[in-house]
């Protein structure tokens, strides 16, 4: 029998009760997670230290975002669980019929948590399926072991099982978990591992959401502010040293401000991290040895404009630009996720534009310009999941902004009513007019069917 069998069918047949379709065991919830945050942001905290380095802002950051998404739900939920009355046909109205969606958790959830930010990329959605009424199986990043530690010891102070649960291990513990018929799974990391999320779905037609990534294109055009572009950019990519999937993965910019761009770059980069950033307590270090070896090998010495160092063993890649770069270096053959940053210069737009969006379709792109022109064909022109116009980042954290991905970057979306309208099904009902006969059954002989069909028109 497969080893979470029992726990999963204590999940379902506690779905089988409805009792996590009402309002107050889903207020219930959320007041638990909250609780769990804020009690124990400290215990929190240093995990994040402890698995990866990352500086206080960034830990904090992990605490406060699913606090955020957690006080959207509270305020908003009787307004989410309402039941909808929409339009229908005209004709179907004035006899009396009424259309209303109702929204209804789909059951039991698996939610697949990243090691980048292992409690955010966790929770966020677990906050989103625990809202819509959905009891929760968590499966944390094994690669973040201590902050793994961490919510396998605080879930069962905080949830009865049957609501939450968390799941520990790898590869291994994942296969097995993807073998039970879940009613929704939510997975954030890579393509790859969600080609095998999907093929494990589609045994029980279960629905996904999947988080992914990519190389997100940024682009900055001869109208720019530079100053601000350039913080913004550097930002952007190097914070959790560039190991999120909505980094910024390399830049094009335009030939006649390329060489004022990189100045500015090199000291965004020095007023962020100092000169020795394997100083700097606010840059985090790779998650693995292996990662770092892979990024490091990224790094042409000849392209080297700024950085270049690394250190295996301490898991240290300094933050480095490369320029110019070009789609033959090894650094732009695949999202990058690490602290290693493409400079590409370009003189057409269009003609950038033609060759980002023959690439795969990114989870986020950013346009740094003052020109409404040119913001607006790259909006028309390139597909991607979100982001946002000079600026970077920001726009996943928003409430009112659906987050995901398109093609290869992910499915689905979610945050805010995105959030809990994804993991709630939406149940179409027409209410009919119990006194009023629609005369569309046979016999049809002698009938006006044209206008007895009629009803069904606008």
């Amino acid at each position: 029998m497969n080893k979470y069998q029992i726990l999963f069918d204590k999940q379902k047949e506690f779905f089988y009760t409805d009792a996590s379709k009402t309002y107050e065991w889903r207020i219930d919830q959320l007041n638990r997670l909250e609780r769990m945050l804020t009690e124990n942001q400290d215990a929190f905290c240093q995990a994040l230290k402890t698995d990866f380095n990352k500086p206080p802002f960034e830990q904090l950051f992990e605490i406060t975002v699913p606090l955020g998404n957690i006080k959207y739900y509270k305020e908003n939920l009787k307004t989410l669980m309402a039941p909808e009355p929409v339009a229908i046909p005209k004709g179907l109205e004035e006899t009396g019929n009424k259309g209303i969606i109702y929204k209804e958790p789909f059951g039991v959830t698996l939610v697949i948590g990243p090691f980048n930010a292992p409690i955010l990329l966790l929770l966020d959605p677990a906050i989103a399926a625990l809202a819509a009424g959905n009891p929760v199986i968590l499966k944390p990043a094994n690669t973040t072991p201590t902050i793994a530690a961490l919510f396998a010891e605080l879930i069962p102070k905080y949830f009865e099982p049957e609501a939450v649960s968390v799941v520990m291990g790898g590869r291994e513990e994942i296969t097995e978990l993807l073998q039970l018929p879940f009613d929704f799974i939510f997975f954030t990391g890579s393509s790859a591992v969600a080609k095998v999320i999907m093929r494990a779905a589609a045994e029980n037609l279960t629905p996904v959401i999947l988080e992914l990534g990519g190389q997100n294109p940024t682009v900055v055009d001869e109208t720019a502010n530079l100053d601000i572009a350039a913080d913004r950019i550097l930002w952007g990519h190097m914070a959790i040293s560039g190991q999120w999937c909505i980094a910024p993965g390399y830049v094009y910019v335009h030939e006649s401000i390329a060489e004022e761009f990189i100045d500015k770059l090199k000291k965004a980069t020095v007023k962020m991290y100092g000169e020795d950033p394997s100083q700097s307590p606010d840059f985090a270090r790779m998650i693995s040895e292996h990662d770092t070896e892979r990024v490091a090998s990224y790094i042409i010495p000849e392209k080297v404009v700024l950085g270049g160092r690394f250190n295996i063993k301490d898991r240290y890649v300094e933050p480095t630009i490369l320029y110019p770069s070009s789609w033959e270096d090894p650094a732009m053959q695949q999202e990058i996720f690490g602290p290693v940053f493409p400079i590409l210069v370009y003189s057409d737009l269009k003609e950038i534009v033609e060759i980002i969006k023959r690439r795969p379709k990114a989870l986020a792109s950013y346009f740094f310009s003052k020109n409404q022109a040119n913001i607006d064909y790259f909006m028309n022109a390139v597909s991607f999941g979100g982001g946002c116009i000079n600026q970077t980042n920001l726009h996943c954290w928003i409430d009112s902004l659906p987050f995901g991905g398109v093609g290869y970057s992910g499915m689905g979306k979610y945050y805010g009513k995105a959030g809990f309208d994804a993991l709630s099904n939406t149940k179409a009902v027409l209410i009919g007019n119990p006194d009023k006969e629609l005369d569309v059954f046979p016999p049809y002989a002698g009938k006006d069917i044209t206008k007895n069909l009629s009803v069904f028109g606008s």
